[in-house]
């Protein structure tokens, strides 16, 4: 299957490549072989970009909530209409299976459709005056937007900003991963043949220090919204800060995963297997840390080590594959190095721990008994691991659960109803899953607590993120 795509920056409604800018190699992970070049955008695409941005705004937020949300299901509907080749050229540059890619596709074509039509219950309220006085509180559209998105959900995760951003008003300049532009490019594509207007939406590739310091340190930008590592999100809000920039930060996680001895141990198991290793555990969400009582701890990991076992790990392009190639050639080392480490601190390898012979795979692997010394203990993975420890009493578990800095998603399996009211008060986490790893949908918030970040995506909650608030008094 060929990467059939035109890579190019869109600015000002208009494509563009080549011209003397600097380039980037695509590289597929299931080959490490390059796929293409994409064009880097210089200080003047960049200068460009933001002018259209702020000139298209005015208009944009004063088009009527109708056609701004008739664009966005155009948009929805193409992106459906192409799902099998947006999903080839996502899986021929991040490495997921090509049934997932597709998913991925139609999860952000739904984000597209709930946006258009939430927004047209952005409703206000009206405060108690005495007669012939009126005092109302709006939300306006905050202005040009920023987005800065990761390549393990490209398409999703640059979908989950654009869909709000749009349909409240506000303009967008987004900056796509390097490792994954095809995707992006097709997401543009869709929102310019669904008819979205000149300057409303630019696409810039390039050196991600570059596109930020230039973009939240210009004064046309009201906000930015930022998907990413945690030292990354920090860095950026430090930028932000100077030119007081209203930001959301989606960050890191490390999600712990509490088993309990009244759960339906085959059923969690054939729940969790597949959920750990989806997107080879590239996932900010990902269950990683799985504390299970000590009276089912050891079928608990006779049930995951044959389950693991059974994962089927190839090019995301095969039907049969179900675990594809980590992104990048960074990630195999690093998730090998934490497991030496947690080995080296005690920890048993129950299945895998090695990297594939070619591009940039590894072994989908489970860890048993380890510490807390351990580096994966406290770091996130990001990857096709799953580390284990038993538990004995509740408090231990929910102190274990709360112990990192992270708190983004945790899951819990029990069958106790008032275990299971208690497990989501008491856990320190933006999103909380009992029995179930549904937790990113379009009408629910997502976002985490401590450093996972603050602000929330999805939801009437994403939306409000791109307005301000003002109160106006008429007396």
């Amino acid at each position: 299957m060929s990467y059939d795509t035109d890579l190019k920056l869109f600015i000002d409604g208009a494509w563009k490549s080549g011209e003397g800018r600097d380039s980037h190699t695509v590289v597929n992970p299931a080959t490490a072989g390059g796929i293409a070049e994409v064009p880097y955008a210089t200080r003047a695409d960049l200068d460009e970009a933001l002018a259209a941005a702020a000139r298209a705004w005015p208009e944009w937020r004063s088009t009527d909530v109708d056609k701004r949300g008739a664009i966005l299901r155009k948009a929805a509907k193409l992106l459906r209409e192409r799902a099998d080749h947006i999903g080839a050229i996502l899986t021929q540059e991040q490495g997921k299976p090509i049934a997932e890619a597709k998913a991925e596709v139609a999860g952000s074509a739904q984000l597209f459709d709930w946006y258009a039509e939430e927004v047209k219950r952005d409703y206000g309220r009206t405060l108690v005056r005495p007669a012939g006085q009126l005092s109302r509180v709006i939300r306006q559209p905050v202005g040009p937007v920023a987005t800065f998105t990761p390549w393990n959900f490209p398409i999703y995760l640059m979908a989950k900003k654009l869909a709000p951003a749009l349909a409240t008003g506000c303009t967008v300049i987004a900056r796509p991963p390097h490792e994954t532009p095809g995707c992006a490019t097709e997401l543009i594509r869709a929102l310019v043949d669904a008819g979205i207007p000149k300057g409303v939406v630019q696409l810039v590739h390039g050196d991600a220090d570059m596109v930020s310091r230039t973009l939240i340190g210009s004064k046309e930008i009201r906000k930015v919204s930022f998907t990413g590592s945690t030292n990354v999100g920090k860095h950026l809000m430090k930028l932000a800060a100077d030119s007081m920039t209203r930001i959301t930060m989606e960050l890191g996680g490390h999600a712990p995963v509490l088993v309990f001895d009244d759960c339906d141990l085959e059923k969690t198991l054939d729940m969790v297997v597949p959920q750990k290793f989806r997107n080879a555990g590239q996932v900010c969400v990902s269950p990683t840390r799985f504390y299970v009582q000590e009276t089912i701890y050891d079928a608990f990991l006779k049930g995951f080590a044959e389950r693991t076992g059974k994962v089927k790990v190839g090019d995301g392009l095969d039907a049969d594959t179900r675990m594809g190639p980590l992104a990048n050639d960074r990630r195999p080392e690093a998730v090998g190095a934490l497991i030496e480490d947690a080995a080296a601190k005690g920890a048993r390898v129950l299945t895998g721990g090695q990297r594939g012979n070619s591009g940039f795979f590894f072994q989908p692997t489970l860890l048993a008994d380890v510490p807390n010394e351990a580096n994966i203990m406290n770091e996130e993975p990001f990857g096709p691991v799953a580390v284990t420890r038993a538990f004995s009493t509740f408090d231990e578990v929910i102190e274990q659960s709360n112990r990192l800095p992270f708190g983004l998603a945790a899951f819990a399996f029990t069958e106790n109803g008032r275990r299971a009211n208690l497990l989501g008060e008491l856990i320190e986490s933006g999103m909380v899953g009992i029995n179930t790893f549904a937790i990113s949908v379009p009408d629910a918030p997502f976002g985490g607590v401590k450093d996972s970040g603050f602000g929330s995506e999805g939801g009437k909650e994403g939306l409000e993120s791109y307005q301000v608030v003002k109160a106006i008094h008429q007396a």
